[in-house]
């Protein structure tokens, strides 16, 4: 008897082996077609004056790449100096409107390419995780080296925004004076989620296995790729068009509720009325639900991209960068 179980117990192991490795293996699908409304807004935005990319030395892996927007006109101590993390695929070149309106406003805007973006690292992956909270402290550290006697404001857009947020829940969020999350991912099972619009095309067998198996300490696996974005092929230069698991799980928030609740700086959030990834009538009564003072305020007529590109989301974002966005805009 004890042989028999010994063989089926074999045989399921063996079985689980065989189908994590299916899954790992061809659990993958296609990327959906170019998200046009991603990339239009861009086209109309001049980059004649993009500001050129600096880098910084990291603990660990290459160098950050960065670009400053300066403030206008310049002033010897900035009273505020904002940190901005660009969305998923993008790079920091993709927050130049915004951070140009900013700098005009009086304040400069420091804004990296999250490594696995850009020119920081390699594209789609990083080397263990959570070497994306690591490289933001050296950042911080850097961007305080300039500015002693400056604020800092944590700025997130999108998938940024998801990350700022999981930031303000660190202990490095001590660090800043608020964060802003523009549009922010709070998540595939948050009830803010547009599930309508394929921007980011998940590859869910190969997830589950994953999963698995760094519950069981297997971690050999985790720089496949798991996640696949609807970009535009002839951006291909510039964006990033796949992120590994390790990129995918430490470029996020993985429980918004759970790090609106452990913020250890004060928290705004603006949506555009339109965003076609997120319902932004849904913002307001999922973050209240956590927390009831953190504001939320919805720019009437503005959809996902427009939030970094169009003026018309400049004064809100301008004011909750400030501190005083604490009234509700409803469209």
């Amino acid at each position: 008897m004890f042989r028999v179980f010994v063989m089926v117990a074999c045989g399921l192991v063996v079985a689980v082996i065989v189908a994590l490795g299916a899954m790992i293996a061809f659990g993958t699908s296609k990327p959906a077609p170019p998200l046009a409304s991603i990339g239009e807004p861009f086209k109309s935005v001049d980059f004649s004056d993009l500001p050129p990319v600096e880098r910084i030395p990291a603990r660990h892996g290459t160098p950050i790449a960065f670009r400053v927007w300066r403030e206008n006109p310049p002033a010897p101590q900035p009273a505020l100096v904002v940190i901005a993390i660009h969305g998923s695929s993008a790079t920091s070149s993709s927050l130049h409107p915004l951070a140009k309106a900013l700098g005009a406003e009086g304040i400069p805007v420091y804004a990296p390419d999250i490594r696995g973006h850009g020119q920081t690292g390699v594209r789609g992956d990083i080397d263990y995780a959570g070497q994306l909270d690591d490289d933001l402290t050296d950042f911080v550290a850097a961007v305080r080296a300039r500015h002693g006697q400056a604020k800092l404001v944590l700025l997130g857009f999108s998938s940024g925004g998801g990350y700022a947020l999981h930031v303000a829940a660190t202990p490095l969020g001590n660090s800043f004076q608020r964060a802003v999350l523009l549009s922010p991912m709070l998540g595939a099972r948050a009830p803010t989620y547009r599930p309508t619009e394929a921007w980011a095309t998940p590859y869910i067998p190969r997830i589950i296995a994953l999963a698995l198996l760094n519950r069981v300490g297997i971690h050999a696996f985790d720089h496949l790729t798991v996640l696949a974005f609807a970009i535009d092929p002839k951006r291909a230069d510039i964006l990033t068009d796949h992120y590994s698991w390790l990129l995918t799980r430490n470029f996020a928030t993985k429980d918004y509720a759970a790090d609106l609740r452990n913020a250890s700086c004060p928290v705004a959030v603006l949506v555009g009325e339109k965003d076609e990834l997120f319902d932004a009538a849904k913002f307001a009564p999922t973050i209240a639900a956590v927390r009831t003072d953190i504001p939320v305020t919805v720019i009437p007529g503005l959809s996902h991209i427009e939030m970094t590109t169009d003026p018309r989301a400049v004064p809100a974002i301008v004011a909750a960068v400030r501190g005083a966005g604490a009234a509700h805009t409803n469209p």
